[in-house]
C-alpha cells in the first residue's frame, strides 16, 4: 500500500475515490461524517469535499493487499477454534466469544507467532481461565487498514488446524469423595455443603460420599466404595506432609499412581493428585475443605472440562499462582451465583 496527502486547494474527487481515509471526517456540528479506515467510494469523494478539512491522508491498496474489514474478519475466524464464536466488528475489533461456560484455552505459542507477523493483532484472557456464556474471550484487530494477501496465508499456516482460542465445556461427571471421620461431624457437615454447591456449579454432583476411620483397611474400603460408577474422587482430612498417612499406603495398596505431590500455588499447596484407573483422586487441601477459594478451584475447573493433568501441567499453576484477592478473576464466579469459595 502507498501513502498520499492531498491538500484542500489542490483535492479533486478523483484523488479521493478508491482509496482508504486513515481518520476520521466530522461535520460542522463535530459528529463524525466519515469513518477512518473507510475505502471511499464516488458518494464518499463527494461527502467528503463538502466537509471542513484542510489536509487528507490516505491509503492506496495494491492488488496484493487485503483491507481491514476482510482480513479481520478472516483471522478472527481462523483464529477461534472450538467453544468460541466470533461477531461483528465493533470499533475495528472483532470479538471472540465462549459459546459456555468452561475453562479458555490458549495455545500461546501460535498466538505469539500470529502477532510477530506485520500487521495481525490478536489478544485474550488468560490461557486456563474459568470463563461464562458469552463472555469475549480474545479480540482479533488488523493494525494498518490492510494486510498482505502472504500474511494471511501465514496466519493460516499457523493456525492450522484448528485455531488458537478454545473453550471447554464443562461436563457432567459423577465426583465421589472419601474423608477421614476425624474431621468430625459439624466440619464434616460443612465439607458436603460447600464441595456439593461448588461441583453443582459446574454442572456436576456430589455422589457417594464415603466417611472411614483413619486405618488402612477402612480406608480402602472407602476407595472401593467411592470408586464405582464414579469418575473424579476427592479426599479430605489427610494429613498431606505426613508421608505415612494410611490414604498413601492405601494408594500404594490398591495401585493408583501419585502425580504431583504439591502444587505450587497459594493457598492450597498441600493439594495433592493421583489416579487409579484412569479416576483422577484429588487430596484437597485443609484450607480448602469447606469455603475458602484454594489453588483446588482451579483444579477441579481443568478436570471438570475433561482435562487430564500432569506434573507439567500443574508445574505451569506456579505462574498466576499466588491467588490473592487480585487474582479473583482466575477462578470459578461462585460468589455472583451465591456458592461459597470465592476469594477472601
Amino acid at each position: 500500500m502507498q501513502a498520499f496527502r492531498v491538500t484542500r486547494a489542490l483535492a479533486q474527487t478523483a484523488d479521493l475515490s478508491g482509496r482508504v481515509l486513515c481518520h476520521e471526517l466530522r461535520s460542522d456540528d463535530g459528529r463524525v461524517a466519515i469513518a477512518k479506515g473507510r475505502v471511499l467510494d464516488d458518494a464518499d469523494a463527494r461527502r467528503a469535499m463538502e466537509l471542513p478539512w484542510a489536509e487528507l491522508h490516505l491509503l492506496a491498496l495494491d492488488s496484493d493487499d487485503v483491507h481491514e474489514d476482510a482480513a479481520g474478519n478472516t483471522i478472527a475466524r481462523r483464529v477461534a477454534g472450538g467453544g468460541v464464536s466470533v461477531r461483528p466488528p465493533s470499533g475495528g475489533h472483532w470479538p471472540i466469544v465462549a459459546e459456555c461456560r468452561g475453562v479458555l484455552s490458549i495455545d500461546i505459542d501460535r498466538l505469539v507467532r500470529i502477532n510477530e507477523l506485520d500487521g495481525p493483532c490478536v489478544y485474550s484472557l488468560y490461557d486456563g481461565q474459568v470463563v461464562e456464556a458469552d463472555e469475549v474471550v480474545a479480540r482479533a484487530k488488523i493494525i494498518p487498514f490492510a494486510v498482505s494477501r502472504h500474511v494471511l496465508s501465514d496466519v493460516e499456516s499457523i493456525l492450522q488446524p484448528s485455531g488458537a482460542v478454545h473453550v471447554r465445556p464443562f461436563g457432567i461427571y459423577r465426583v465421589g469423595a472419601v474423608v477421614h471421620e476425624s474431621m468430625g461431624e459439624r466440619a464434616l457437615g460443612r465439607f458436603r455443603d460447600a464441595v456439593t454447591e461448588k461441583i453443582a456449579w459446574f454442572g456436576s454432583a456430589l455422589g457417594a460420599l464415603e466417611v472411614t476411620p483413619p486405618d488402612v483397611a477402612s480406608i480402602a474400603d472407602a476407595f472401593d466404595a467411592a470408586g464405582r460408577a464414579t469418575d473424579i474422587i476427592l479426599v479430605a482430612g489427610t494429613k498431606a506432609m505426613d508421608v505415612l498417612d494410611p490414604t498413601f499406603a492405601v494408594l500404594d495398596q490398591i495401585g493408583a499412581r501419585m502425580v504431583c505431590h504439591g502444587v505450587p500455588a497459594h493457598p492450597g499447596s498441600l493439594l495433592w493428585l493421583a489416579e487409579w484407573k484412569g479416576v483422577p483422586i484429588v487430596g484437597m487441601p485443609t484450607c480448602g475443605l469447606f469455603a475458602q477459594a484454594t489453588v483446588f478451584d482451579l483444579v477441579i475447573a481443568r478436570l471438570l472440562s475433561g482435562e487430564r493433568l500432569g506434573r507439567k501441567e500443574l508445574a505451569r499453576f506456579g505462574h498466576g499462582g499466588l491467588l490473592t484477592r487480585d487474582m479473583a478473576f482466575r477462578l470459578p464466579a461462585y460468589r455472583a451465583a451465591g456458592v461459597r469459595g470465592a476469594v477472601e
